[in-house]
């Protein structure tokens, strides 16, 4: 039986007067692959940098979110922060990778965070590109490279450490169908070679309905 890598409570969230979460339930085992779709505004994104531990839910007296049997809410920002960086990898629809850094260098930041040793994180990274296909382009700045290219470099980067959880916001937004069709492939085989869970927000269809789950949201719920 998979175990519970993610759970989560009453996890509600406003910014003044505007409720975007209103008290979301969820339980997400290991290597599952979850889809979170739904209309603009109903709260994916801001769920799914709570889950990632990127923003903070409004504690309430019920509110819980436990990830990898650790207690989110017991941990200062420091802490946090190096808890982040060992379980969690983040995949966003604009890559985010440093224009001025090559596709290992790029990376590799999150290793050297982790304050693994030069070689040992430019060894794991050159693995990984060449695992995602990329082999040829290790010293490559991102803009000279396609947009499925770059976005494959930000996959390398969110898996460098290794993180059992990955968290997608959009992953295939800002790419042709033929790349994004390859990154949905990609996933399912990172979670099938390692057993990875992946949490991804999505407007694509055929992408949400691969999901081992497909979760909707309206209105700063789950329905469901």
């Amino acid at each position: 039986m998979s175990k519970t890598v993610i759970s989560a409570k009453q996890i509600k969230k406003a910014y003044k007067d505007l409720e975007v979460l209103k008290g979301v339930d969820l339980t997400i085992l290991e290597g599952e692959i979850i889809s979170i779709v739904g209309a603009s505004g109903a709260g994916k994104t801001t769920l799914l940098q709570i889950l990632g531990t990127l923003d903070k839910p409004d504690y309430k007296t019920d509110t819980e979110l436990v990830i990898n049997t650790q207690s989110i809410k017991n941990l200062n920002d420091k802490s946090l922060a190096k808890f982040r960086n060992k379980n969690i990898g983040f995949i966003f629809q604009f890559h985010q990778l440093l224009p001025e850094f090559t596709a290992l260098e790029n990376v590799c930041i999150p290793a050297f965070i982790h304050n693994t040793p030069k070689a040992e994180a430019e060894k794991c990274a050159i693995e990984l590109l060449d695992y995602l296909g990329l082999k040829d382009r290790i010293h490559h700045k991102p803009n000279s490279m396609s947009g499925g290219e770059q976005q494959r470099v930000a996959v390398a980067r969110a898996l460098i450490n290794n993180p059992n959880i990955i968290f997608a916001d959009e992953p295939s937004g800002n790419l042709d169908s033929e790349s994004a069709d390859q990154l949905h492939k990609l996933f399912f085989k990172l979670r099938d070679e390692f057993n990875q869970t992946f949490v991804i927000v999505t407007h694509n269809h055929d992408l949400a309905e691969m999901a081992d789950r497909k979760l909707t949201m309206v209105d700063g719920k789950i329905l469901g």
